[in-house]
C-alpha cells in the first residue's frame, strides 16, 4: 500500500442513549446512537406483537386457525 494516503483509523467509543458503550475503531471518532443492541426490543425479547386492526383475528377467522 501507499504511504501517507489513507485515513488515520483510530480507537471510537459507540455511546447508546441507555448508557451502554460500545470499543470499536473508526475513521470518524467517537459517536452516539440511540438504540442498541442491549435496549433493542427485538435482542432483549421485551417486543410484543401490535395488532391494532384486528388483522391476526381476521386471518385466523378466514383460515379457521
Amino acid at each position: 500500500m501507499k504511504t501517507g494516503i489513507h485515513p488515520d483509523y483510530r480507537t471510537a467509543t459507540i455511546t447508546c442513549a441507555c448508557g451502554a458503550a460500545y470499543e470499536n475503531r473508526s475513521v470518524n471518532g467517537s459517536y452516539s446512537v440511540e438504540i442498541c443492541s442491549a435496549c433493542h426490543p427485538f435482542f432483549t425479547g421485551k417486543s410484543k406483537l401490535m395488532d391494532i386492526a384486528g388483522r391476526v383475528e381476521r386471518f385466523n377467522k378466514k383460515y379457521g386457525r
